[in-house]
């Protein structure tokens, strides 16, 4: 993890700097730990001045928060874009590149309600550097500090959650809607019984839990090969 180096003066400033630029660009993703599913980052710019109240870091909201800003937020945005990476390309990459590749495809495919691309003037990411050619900040818990980025991460984290409800109702042996692939006792349990599916990260699991993932298994037909 990295250290968090920013002092309120440093906080304040960019709060300033965020103000004084037209448009500003929040960044954030989910799901970087889960053993299935993929990373989803989103990228969002929201119009300066009265801010949507109750927006803060998705990790601190109850679901039913989250939908209800989700809502709020969009209607609300001057432009959105997402990306995402799949399991298979996780495998094949890594996480944290996986991560940083759904952050660039949200930059690049931000729009506006009229379907227009938008290229923002800043972008402010939740601790990283993405490989765009704009200016950017990395901000330690942008998430919570930097409202354009809470935006973002509850957006991701809605737009995730959605996409592993819809899992389940494919691979309902896995129990997707519950745990939205995170290691969860259910979830090992369910692995050791089926194996794995074709949304999983074989790279994330690991030792009798693993032995069982790259079996066949009858459960989640069309497996993917690791």
């Amino acid at each position: 993890m990295k250290k968090d180096t920013w002092t309120p003066e440093q906080l304040t400033a960019l709060q300033k700097r965020i103000d004084e630029t037209p448009l500003v660009c929040g960044v954030d993703e989910v799901g970087r730990g889960p053993l299935a599913g993929p990373v989803v980052a989103c990228a969002i710019i929201m119009p300066h001045g009265e801010r949507i109240a109750g927006v803060r870091d998705s990790k601190k909201l109850s679901e039913r928060k989250r939908e209800r800003l989700y809502d709020e937020i969009l209607e609300a945005a001057i432009a959105w874009g997402i990306g995402q990476c799949n399991a298979e390309t996780i495998d094949r990459i890594n996480i944290r590149e996986a991560t940083l590749l759904a952050m660039r495809e949200a930059v690049l495919t931000l729009k506006d309600k009229s379907g227009r691309a938008v290229t923002p003037d800043l972008v402010i990411v939740d601790a990283e550097t993405i490989p765009v050619d704009l200016p950017q900040v990395a901000v330690i818990k942008g998430d919570d500090r930097v409202y354009q980025v809470s935006c973002a991460s509850i957006v991701a984290k809605v737009t995730r959650d959605r996409q592993m409800v819809s899992w389940d109702a494919k691979y309902p042996e896995y129990g997707f809607a519950r745990h939205k692939g995170y290691g969860t006792a259910q979830h090992y349990e369910a692995l050791r019984a089926h194996g794995v599916s074709p949304i999983h990260r074989l790279s994330f699991i690991h030792g009798e839990d693993g032995k069982h993932a790259k079996a066949p298994h009858s459960g989640a037909s069309g497996r993917r090969k690791g």
